[in-house]
């Protein structure tokens, strides 16, 4: 495994090698567009990078407020710079991450590949409950508790025509 450091929270001026972290893992520029409208629309809850050993950004996380529940997080994007994947510093930031949901008591959500999401912490068994917009066989749950929570998710508007 190569060295990164611990997960930090992103400053303004990762902007744009975050910007290059998600068009290389993503392979277009969708997700940036993503990431800049939950910014400007002022629901970024907080936006992690993982640094590698040589100043560099390896991996990228964004976490933004859902419109309902009200207190809940959406997980969107995830990524890991290309070079950096495979080695599991995607499964040790999201770890982290869901490490942090429990001891928080904050619920987080996100849609993705169940397989990777589950060996990081979450679980789609607690999301079995949710009505979302979104294939249900992809949305997963971290946060505090064993429950199965019943909810209606309501996203933030970036996230519409996604």
């Amino acid at each position: 495994m190569r060295g990164t450091a611990f997960c930090r929270p992103m400053q303004r001026s990762d902007e744009a090698a975050v910007d290059a972290v998600l068009q290389a893992a993503f392979g277009g520029w969708e997700e940036v567009k993503l990431v800049a409208a939950l910014r400007r629309d002022g629901v970024m809850a907080g936006e992690m990078v993982l640094p590698d050993a040589e100043g560099g950004i390896a991996g990228y996380y964004a976490l933004s407020r859902m419109r309902a529940p009200k207190a809940w997080l959406a997980l969107a994007p995830v990524a890991i710079h290309p070079e950096w994947q495979g080695q599991g510093h995607g499964r040790r930031m999201i770890g982290q991450l869901t490490a942090w949901a429990i001891a928080a008591r904050q619920f987080v959500v996100v849609l993705g590949d169940p397989e990777f999401y589950e060996r990081a912490g979450f679980s789609r068994g607690r999301a079995a409950a949710l009505q979302s917009p979104y294939p249900a066989a992809h949305m997963l749950l971290a946060g505090p508790g064993d429950e199965v929570p019943a909810a209606t998710l309501s996203y933030p508007n970036a996230f519409e025509g996604l």
